[in-house]
C-alpha cells in the first residue's frame, strides 16, 4: 500500500521540503495559560519553535489549529514527522 499524506481541511498535507533553520531562536515569555488558537493559527504553513510545558522543544510546521490542538509536521531531527499536540501543553512559540 503506497503512503498517503494526512488529511486536512483543504486536501492532502504536504510536509515542508528542506529542514527548518539550525540555529534555536530565543525563547518568548511564557504565558500561564493555554496558547491560543488564533495567537498560533498565524504560523499556519511556516517554521514554528515550540517550548512543551514539559521536555526539550523541537521545531514544528504547523497545518491545522483546531479550538484545543494544532496538527502538523514535527522535526526529528532527520525528518519531517505528522503529528499533533494539545495547546494546553504549549508553554511558548514562535514562527517565521
Amino acid at each position: 500500500m503506497a503512503f498517503m499524506p494526512p488529511q486536512g481541511p483543504q486536501g492532502p498535507q504536504q510536509a515542508p521540503t528542506s529542514p527548518p533553520p539550525a540555529s534555536i531562536p530565543p525563547q518568548p515569555l511564557a504565558s500561564t495559560f493555554a496558547v491560543d488558537p488564533g495567537a498560533i493559527r498565524g504560523c499556519l504553513f511556516r517554521n514554528t519553535y515550540i517550548w512543551p510545558t514539559f521536555g526539550p522543544g523541537f521545531w514544528f510546521f504547523p497545518t491545522f489549529v483546531g479550538r484545543t490542538s494544532v496538527a502538523g509536521f514535527r522535526w526529528t531531527g532527520s525528518r519531517w514527522v505528522y503529528s499533533g499536540f494539545d495547546l494546553r501543553r504549549i508553554e511558548s512559540f514562535t514562527c517565521f
